[in-house]
């Protein structure tokens, strides 16, 4: 009751927001409110700020893109429940908190599932294998409309480099919060310590935890880099960000707008993707030059041996997702053979 309550009110303050945030627009258009957790110049909010461009230029008679960036309307996990609800209509979520609607989506967070980015982007292209995941969440009303490359996971700390597994022991890391992402991690060796994106900069600084996993971005768009000083290459992980839609709103849509609409989301990806790997390269430079993080590439063998005994654990737990595994693995196997 007191989790309702608090989650009550922190609608309505979001709703209060989002009416002030309206006043002096044109009464007739729909705003369109889109919420996610990174920086203005970071990929996903320029390939948002494309979507907007591109529907108010096909369709600014009737509707007004509104995108607030920085966890403005609040963290994931309350803007997926906003969502839900209709209180706003597009969220960036994580593949880990997706995972909490539909246990289908663990098959990304597991680990060296993709041989590379490549073997990655084409999956996820890969409309009759993706779309039935993206659908998977209609009965929690919403669905997902596009993926968004995060590139690859990797561990910084703040005091001591991740050379091999052993480095991990005893080190209290932050885990996107799902239960696949704990199990990972200990088996790693280390301490999960689940929690939101928006809550690292502080926990690192306060030494609540000491280190995380994420991509090269974390370190300067999110300034993780001020305070840990180690970024290391295992690679674990190659996860989507998958922008969900409020299911009644997309069915409001006319076959016409939604066609349209459709053509946005492709655009999105495409845009945020093309904007990647610049936004890694300009980081990885920033942060090795200016904050003087020092990056670390280990032997991945190393770490893959210890946690690919998840993949049956998975596998075994939930069978639905043994024909999407396999359909995976055998996509990667074909593109070695094509090489």
């Amino acid at each position: 009751m007191k989790k309702l309550r608090s989650f009550l009110s922190f609608t309505l303050l979001v709703i209060c927001a989002l009416i002030l945030t309206s006043c002096g627009k044109e009464e007739n258009k729909r705003i369109i409110r889109i919420s996610h957790n990174q920086a203005q110049d970071h990929p996903t909010n320029i390939g948002l700020m494309a979507f907007e461009e591109f529907i108010e230029s096909k369709l600014g008679d009737k509707y007004d893109v509104q995108i607030f960036p920085n966890e403005l309307l609040g963290s994931q996990v309350n803007t997926v429940e906003l969502t839900q609800t209709g209180a706003i209509d597009f969220a960036v979520a994580s593949n880990a908190i997706l995972e909490s609607f539909d246990n289908i989506y663990q098959i990304f967070n597991l680990p060296y599932l993709f041989d590379s980015p490549e073997h990655y982007h084409t999956v996820m292209d890969n409309k009759e294998l993706i779309e039935p995941i993206f659908t998977s969440t209609e009965k929690s009303g919403f669905e997902a409309v596009t993926w968004l490359d995060a590139g690859t996971r990797n561990f910084y700390t703040v005091k001591k480099p991740i050379k091999t597994p052993a480095d991990l022991k005893g080190l209290k890391i932050r885990v996107q919060q799902s239960a696949s992402n704990i199990r990972m991690m200990d088996l790693f060796g280390g301490a999960a310590t689940p929690m939101g994106f928006g809550e690292v900069y502080t926990a690192l600084q306060q030494s609540v935890i000491d280190g995380a996993e994420n991509n090269e971005l974390a370190l300067t768009s999110n300034k993780h880099g001020e305070v840990a000083k180690f970024y290391s290459y295992n690679m674990h992980q190659m996860v989507p960000d998958i922008l969900i839609g409020n299911l009644k709103f997309l069915n409001s849509l006319s076959s016409q707008e939604r066609e349209i609409f459709n053509e946005g989301f492709i655009l999105i990806s495409k845009v945020q993707r093309d904007a990647w790997e610049d936004s890694v390269e300009k980081a990885k430079i920033h942060a090795e030059k200016d904050m003087k993080v020092q990056f670390i590439y280990p032997d991945v063998a190393l770490f893959k041996e210890k946690v690919i005994p998840l993949h049956q654990e998975i596998l075994d737990a939930t069978p639905k997702l043994k024909p999407i595994y396999e359909q995976i693995q055998k996509i990667g196997k074909q593109m070695k053979e094509d090489k």
